[in-house]
């Protein structure tokens, strides 16, 4: 019997919320270990020699260890391939890819968590012009994908055809972080659609950080 896979994270992390969809959708059972960020549990040094970066998720599958988001959803991709999360041509991949890290590499990194607690801490921001530096960032994505998806052919039920991909799983948990932060999505119609289609399959709706068991 093969070890059982766990998955470092917390709850709210939009980074490990894709890689539970992911593992939700392969069917993929797998046991949580909670890291509250906002109490610097990821700074402890036991996590610290599992992700010397010291952030979430990390995921213990196959005897190794893999780290950045990303970088887990493909080696799912490869390791268990059904259902796959990439198209089958190199032109729907790299769609996909690009749709992907539209998010991951240009809106949430600027907008996680260490970065706000810069703002507030360092900076000394007030909370309302976090949430608006949060917001603006989050919009400014968001236009660039409307366009991207509202305008292509490829653009079906999901971000690329009917089936679910790496793009959706990536888009959304931002989705969620936005409506946490009441951004009007209205000039977003098709991100909307698409989210909304997608948290009607039991694997987005397990994923849901309100459905973690260190929700709070």
């Amino acid at each position: 019997m093969s070890a059982p896979l766990t998955l470092h994270g917390y709850y709210r992390s939009s980074a490990s919320f894709r890689v539970r969809i992911a593992l939700n959708l392969k069917g993929l059972a797998y046991r949580t270990a909670p890291h509250h960020l906002r109490r610097g549990e990821q700074n402890s040094p036991d996590y610290r020699r599992i992700n010397p970066q010291g952030l979430v998720p990390a995921l213990e599958i196959d005897g190794q260890t893999f780290t950045q988001s990303l970088a887990i959803l493909e080696y799912l991709d490869e390791t268990r391939p059904q259902p796959p999360l990439l198209p089958k041509d190199s032109a729907g991949r790299a769609r996909v890819r690009a749709l992907a890290q539209l998010i991951a590499c240009d809106v949430h990194p600027i907008d996680n968590l260490r970065v706000l607690n810069y703002l507030r801490g360092p900076l000394g921001q007030p909370d309302a012009a976090v949430a608006g530096w949060y917001n603006h960032w989050i919009a400014e994505g968001f236009r660039a994908l409307e366009a991207a998806l509202s305008t292509s052919g490829e653009t079906g039920r999901f971000c690329h055809g009917d089936a679910v991909s790496l793009a959706d799983i990536c888009l959304v948990p931002q989705v969620i972080n936005a409506r946490t932060y009441a951004l009007d999505l209205s000039p977003f119609p098709t991100l909307k659609r698409i989210a909304d289609a997608a948290l009607s399959l039991p694997a987005f709706e397990r994923a849901l950080p309100a459905n973690q068991e260190d929700a709070e």
